[in-house]
């Protein structure tokens, strides 16, 4: 059960002779195990450290190599190199390629710019060429106002202005006019115009001759800035695939000596001495204060030790709140890809329940129930295994890759439960589909379509295989999948509450309620009301038999709206009166957050039926096999195009509703996620060994 909480942490104080704060540093950085907590300056006799005087001309590069990586699309090689190669690299041709990266980079978009600009003015050319006028013809004029543009009518247009001196033409259908006016008819004119869809055009300014011949040395520069613009980024693209590793390899270790150079910005120091704080995790305490004792005069580590009801991080009104430490997941290898998860609600607070080992059970169950078919289970683990096989060095990209593969291994089982392959059922009632075909999957007599069929208290049907496609008036499952659901939403829940109830008991809550008394009612109370609630429904809507559990039903969950009025005026300091009204309110919530549950359900119907909207092609390609082949691809790639949408949407979705599930209906019943990540200074190795 260890893996259920997170690292426990300590706190460290060292101090020693200013002169070895380098040693010390490269040291800390090496051991990549503590979380400094930077000098506030808020101590007399000590001052922030300074950085050392490599650190400007490092950042410089640093800053240089940054540009240059935003420029091109690059990742780093498959596996660490060696970093007196990198620096090797950084020393001779790497800096000179990024300048002449950094220089194409500026003159390709000195190019783009004037593309865009002559682009433009081709254009106009092109469209005031038909009229066959000079440029400067078109405008200029201090008796006459003039009005060149395209318009949809060109006959209303005509007509308009016959009493003006008028041009027009076509350019690639586009219909172009000018007009010539006397400045006193200029406003009569444009008003009419406007009636015939006039668009004006921008003249080009500082511009005399013939449109024609303009346009001619335009695209002449078009093509000339073309051909440069296409030979950069050709050079770009070389020198990506030729220098992109490289680059990868010599920011990461920019980085690190930039990191390690400006490190003592963080360490309070004195004329002679300086001082570091910081958090470490417990379990390598003291191999940390081994490394440090030759460099350091005084080193201490004190465990962490959470004052129960002292407000967490924060959140409460009280005055004083102890300080809490980041928080570091326990070393995990199978379940670390649900980290991902956690990460994207926010780490736990410090002492209380990590999610993450049991996401690791429920997420693949309850998105495997959603998409629930063995050909999309298959597909989805076939693309983790893409991902992780081209994550090479990087930990997100593989622990995605592995994501995948666990949901589809979650999606494969139930697929096999559901006896489904790409929307077909593996063992119908009646007809014939290509999946039958894995029958021998299945190898046992079945009865009524089932191998093995229970029934339960509290109405429950487990069987196998679990047929939710069949329609029920044959031998399926569909009306008791949705019980089944409830039942896992309402045991989901009550699982949230206990855990809640432990975190409670031991640590408090935001609001300074600590023990036995504060849990009951916090989190007590509402299991109360699920357990009463789920009481009186099952006698009011379950067989006659069951009538009996209304009424203590009843009085169990009134009696749980009673003490969870109690709760929010005395724990949550809610006054009376408005705690009256908003106990029953939130009592009445709890319903819908079960009722939620209910999407393992019908998300996974919805992604069914369109697989099966996809596989009435596949009767008609059968057919076609004999009477008209040519049809065949047509049909075969029309079915294939509807089960990767199926399969494109079923993990997108099942993933939201599963997602959703265990973020609001779930954690919301218990978590705190203002945990602050672990982020110890030092460097792991992503891909550039560390010296």
């Amino acid at each position: 059960m260890s893996q259920v909480k997170t690292q426990q942490m300590g706190r460290l104080l060292a101090a020693g002779s200013k002169d070895l704060i380098d040693e010390v540093v490269n040291k800390l950085a090496e051991l990549n195990a503590l979380h400094i907590i930077e000098y506030d300056g808020a101590d007399e006799g000590f001052n922030l450290g300074t950085p050392k005087e490599e650190a400007e001309e490092v950042g410089k590069r640093l800053s240089k190599l940054r540009s240059a990586s935003s420029l091109v699309n690059v990742s780093g090689p498959k596996k660490p190199v060696s970093a007196k190669k990198v620096r090797s690299e950084l020393e001779n041709n790497l800096s000179e390629a990024v300048e002449h990266l950094l220089e194409k980079s500026t003159r390709l978009d000195s190019v783009e710019n004037s593309l865009s600009s002559l682009e433009e003015e081709a254009a106009v050319l092109e469209l005031i060429s038909s009229i066959d006028l000079d440029v400067e013809l078109l405008s200029g004029y201090s008796e006459l106002s003039s009005f060149v543009g395209t318009v949809n009518d060109l006959e209303m247009a005509k007509e308009i202005t016959k009493n003006s001196l008028f041009f027009s033409g076509v350019s690639k259908k586009t219909k172009v006019i000018a007009v010539f006016v006397r400045n006193s008819d200029s406003n009569d004119t444009l008003s009419q115009l406007n009636s015939s869809g006039f668009q004006a055009i921008n003249l080009p300014e500082d511009v005399n001759g013939s449109s024609r011949t303009l346009l001619a040395e335009a695209e002449k520069k078009i093509d000339t800035l073309s051909k440069e613009k296409s030979s950069i980024t050709e050079e770009i693209d070389d020198w990506t695939n030729e220098f992109g590793e490289s680059l990868v390899c010599g920011l990461e270790l920019l980085e690190r000596e930039h990191d390690i150079l400006t490190a003592p910005v963080k360490i309070a120091v004195s004329e002679h001495a300086f001082f570091i704080d910081g958090w470490i995790e417990m379990s390598r305490s003291e191999e940390v204060r081994a490394a440090l004792s030759k460099s350091c005069l005084y080193t201490e580590v004190s465990p962490f030790v959470v004052k129960a009801g002292d407000g967490g991080h924060g959140h409460s009104g009280h005055d004083h709140h102890q300080e809490m430490p980041p928080i570091s997941y326990k070393n995990r290898k199978v379940s670390k890809p649900m980290e991902l998860l956690t990460d994207a609600v926010g780490r736990p607070a410090y002492g209380r329940i990590d999610p993450t080992l049991f996401m690791f059970v429920t997420y693949p169950i309850f998105f495997g129930m959603m998409l629930g078919d063995m050909a999309y289970g298959l597909v989805t683990m076939s693309l983790g295994a893409l991902v992780m096989s081209r994550a090479g060095s990087n930990e997100m990209m593989n622990l995605g890759g592995k994501f995948l593969v666990y949901i589809g291994l979650g999606t494969l089982g139930f697929g096999y439960i559901y006896a489904e392959f790409a929307g077909w059922e593996i063992l119908p009632h009646h007809g014939h589909n290509p999946a039958e075909n894995l029958a021998f999957l299945y190898p046992f007599e079945l009865d009524h379509g089932h191998a093995w069929a229970a029934h339960l208290p509290f109405g429950i049907e487990l069987a196998f295989p679990f047929h939710r496609v069949t329609p029920t008036s044959d031998y399926g499952n569909l009306e008791h999948l949705i019980v089944l659901t409830i039942y896992l939403g309402f045991l989901h829940i009550i699982f949230g509450r206990i855990i809640g109830f432990r975190d409670v008991l031991f640590y408090g809550t935001d609001h300074g309620h600590v023990g036995l008394l504060a849990a009951f009612f916090e989190h007590g109370v509402w299991i109360l009301l699920l357990i009463g609630g789920f009481m009186f429904s099952y006698g009011y809507l379950g067989p006659d038999e069951a009538e009996y559990m209304m009424q203590p039903g009843a009085i169990i969950a009134l009696t749980a709206v009673v003490l969870l009025m109690w709760t929010l005026y005395n724990y949550h300091g809610i006054p009376l009166a408005i705690s009256l009204l908003l106990a029953p309110i939130e009592a009445i919530g709890m319903m819908p957050s079960v009722i939620s549950y209910v999407r393992l359900f019908a998300v996974g119907i919805v992604g069914v039926k369109i697989a099966e909207t996809g596989n009435m092609l596949w009767d008609p390609m059968k057919d076609a096999i004999s009477d008209d082949p040519l049809f065949v691809p047509v049909f075969f790639v029309g079915w294939l195009a509807v089960q990767f949408f199926a399969w494109g949407l079923g993990v997108f979705s099942p993933n939201i509703h599963a997602a959703r599930l265990h973020f609001v209906e779930w954690m919301r019943q218990y978590y705190d996620s203002s945990g602050e990540a672990f982020e110890p200074f030092g460097f792991r190795s992503h891909h550039v060994e560390v010296e």
